[in-house]
């Protein structure tokens, strides 16, 4: 596995690598106007990592057939991260320093030749935690422009919480906030998904299933239907403002009557800080609301969700979180929005390293609070504070670097632990 991931680097890095070593470069072309709003989605835009390029860097990817377009891309992650804890941190958790491959992924898009919308996704990735290969969003999506939609039958994400909709990719921290663990990342099924430019509001509803997925790790539900609804009082690509104000809704049945909530401490090398081990449960139901605002370089947001369990004997225990970022580009882009599928995408840099620029520059403040305590059920409290800087070299490749402090309330004990992680990321 370690070969054939060098080999997906070596590959990745290999045209701007060329572009670098050119002896007397050409004046690169200028970049066209950066769009920092999308209004249009495709099978599998939310697990794609491709950022909204303002440059063509190759075109040997894609190929444009006679019955559909395809288009080949892929990414790969690479951690490194180191604790300090104190006493009563080390009697709850065993943290040694690490390093490993977050994921290594492919992906196949395309585009079929018909007078109906059609595109569809397969993507394969090798998770680096459980040293497997699996299958990532794929499937067919279809659209219906003349009401606004579109349905994708497949493998795809839920629908619920834009964090745990967007690219992990493109996301302003290394993982999502350890409250979404309540959500696997994938489900098989079909989701419907709206937008109505003039009313500026966008939905998705998700019905989903485990008939295919039974065997698979994420596949910890039997069924469950998630809906999000959000609406976008400021959308304006001249100021590149954005105000977007969601609620989301989540109902599931626990597989084989049985739930295990748990979670790292947003870090991926780390073990386990948050469990609720196997327990009880008939159902569960999930509700949130999140708000994020951005205008220009400056991105602020919140989200807030709390799920309740029901169990055989009639307890209810609630589980719940939350989390806040702030985030600005110093050098001044602004990280693109798709309204249609109500997310952020990845940052686009004005002037890329190679390109003799300085790249974009990214400085994030992230805090989030989880509560896994309630009743009988001991999973523990966790919040963390990380401040942290993005590099983005270019449209494909991106170093991270963050400093965490965190606090872990379980065992009847309070750890503290300084967390130093940095994430080396490419893409094609």
């Amino acid at each position: 596995m370690k070969r054939l991931a060098l080999l997906w680097v070596l590959v990745l890095c290999t045209v701007p690598a060329l572009r670098a070593q050119e002896p007397s470069p050409s004046p690169s072309p200028a970049p066209e106007p950066e769009q920092t709003i999308e209004t249009e989605t495709e099978a599998g835009a939310a697990d794609a990592w491709e950022s909204p390029r303002r440059r063509k860097m190759v075109s040997w990817n894609e190929y444009d057939g006679p019955i559909s377009t395809l288009r080949f891309g892929g990414g790969v992650l690479f951690d490194f991260a180191t604790y300090s804890q104190d006493a009563a941190s080390e009697a709850q958790l065993d943290m040694p320093a690490d390093v490993g491959w977050r994921d290594v992924r492919i992906l196949f898009r395309g585009r079929f030749k018909t007078k109906r919308p059609i595109t569809w996704s397969f993507g394969y990735m090798y998770d680096g935690v459980e040293k497997d290969w699996l299958v990532r969003q794929s499937g067919i999506q279809v659209g219906f422009p003349e009401i606004g939609g579109n349905l994708f039958i497949g493998r795809t994400k839920e629908g619920f919480s834009m964090v745990k909709v967007m690219v992990g990719y493109h996301g302003w921290g290394m993982e999502r906030p350890t409250m979404l663990d309540f959500i696997p990342i994938l489900a098989d099924g079909l989701k419907w998904s709206g937008y109505h430019p003039k009313a500026h509001v966008f939905y998705n509803v998700g019905l989903y299933g485990d008939e295919l997925s039974e065997s698979q790790k994420f596949s910890t539900y039997d069924h469950q239907s998630v809906i999000r609804f959000g609406g976008l009082p400021i959308l304006s690509e001249e100021k590149k403002s954005v105000l977007e104000v969601a609620v989301q809704a989540r109902y599931a049945q626990p597989d084989e009557h049985q739930l295990q909530v748990r979670a790292r401490p947003e870090a991926n090398l780390a073990p386990y800080a948050l469990d609720t081990g196997k327990f009880p449960a008939d159902r569960t139901v999930l509700a949130g609301v999140e708000a994020y605002y951005r205008r220009g370089p400056l991105l602020a947001g919140f989200e807030y969700d709390r799920m309740r369990v029901g169990t055989p004997g009639g307890e209810e225990p609630e589980l719940w979180g939350y989390a806040a970022v702030v985030s600005w580009l110093i050098t001044g882009e602004t990280r693109p929005y798709n309204a249609a599928g109500g997310y952020f995408t990845g940052v686009s840099p004005d002037r890329p390293v190679f390109a003799h620029g300085l790249g974009a520059w990214e400085a994030v403040l992230h805090f989030s609070y989880s509560d896994f305590d309630s009743g009988t059920i001991q999973g523990g409290k966790f919040w963390k504070l990380t401040p942290m800087m993005n590099w983005h070299m270019s449209d494909n490749i991106r170093l991270e670097f963050g400093y965490g402090y965190g606090l872990l309330d379980r065992f009847e004990l309070q750890g503290r632990t300084q967390f130093w992680q940095a994430r080396v990321q490419m893409t094609l």
